[in-house]
């Protein structure tokens, strides 16, 4: 296929996605309580949903997993945010709003997506918890405590099989894409080409990232999903500075703001 039908990626350095996770702290930073409510809204978010998956408990790890996975979408003030700075403009709540109501169709079909994505695995996982673990997991740090320890039998590695797999999947689709759509006039098809380019192009650097994210993640659930106030604004401000430093997008034209 054409690199003119998506936009092109860049190679960086190995060491790259520590550069992102220091100018994501310096947007955090700089931007304050714009960033800082997503991370509240996305904690408060993650108890609600658990408060209810307490009710019925193997829907408990596909759910809060894949809320995970719609993630993406829900930093789209933060690109916002970070947009703003990298402009030179100061930055406000109403930045994040006018980037939510403005939205685009691509990044719409986007949300849609890993919205159907994050509810086909939290079928799945609720499917094999229900019938294959015995023993009752009623919060984050129950699950993580039978994944280190329990395992009683092979249902917890297949469970982690297909959520890798799928998470490899959806992590290669959406490395850059959400800030790509954002930022610039082109299709969801272009802008999910142009993140799995990327992230092909860039093996060894988007595993660091991979991994600095499953890091911060897991982190997030040891603390009751309070790690989730800083690890949602930085990772996702971060995310923007990774999708101009791997996307080559000045063909195609900025989109109206």
């Amino acid at each position: 296929m054409s690199a003119r039908t998506f936009p092109a990626a860049r190679s960086v350095s190995v060491g790259r996605p520590l550069a992102w996770l220091a100018l994501g702290w310096q947007d955090f930073l700089a931007s304050g309580f714009p960033s800082f409510v997503h991370g509240l809204i996305v904690t408060f978010g993650g108890l609600m949903i658990i408060a209810m998956t307490m009710l019925f408990w193997p829907l408990m790890p596909g759910a809060i997993s894949g809320f995970v996975l719609v993630g993406p979408i829900l930093a789209t003030g933060l690109y916002e945010l970070s947009r703003q700075r990298a402009a030179g403009r100061a930055t406000d709540i109403t930045d994040v709003l006018v980037a939510w109501r403005r939205g685009t169709r691509p990044l719409v079909q986007l949300g849609v997506l890993l919205l159907v994505a994050a509810t086909a695995w939290v079928v799945v996982s609720a499917l094999l918890f229900g019938h294959f673990v015995h023993v009752r997991i009623d919060g984050p740090v129950a699950f993580l405590r039978y994944a280190a320890v329990s395992q009683g039998n092979a249902m917890f590695f297949l469970w982690l099989l297909l959520g890798g797999l799928g998470s490899a999947v959806i992590f290669a689709s959406t490395a850059v894409a959400p800030p790509l759509l954002l930022e610039r006039s082109i299709d969801l098809r272009a802008a999910l080409l142009a993140s799995v380019r990327a992230v092909g192009d860039n093996p060894v650097p988007m595993a660091l990232w991979a991994a600095i994210i499953m890091g911060a993640t897991a982190l997030s659930l040891v603390t009751f999903l309070l790690g989730f106030i800083i690890v949602i604004p930085v990772i996702g401000h971060a995310t923007w500075h990774a999708y101009r430093d791997l996307v080559d997008a000045d063909a195609w034209p900025l989109r109206a703001h």
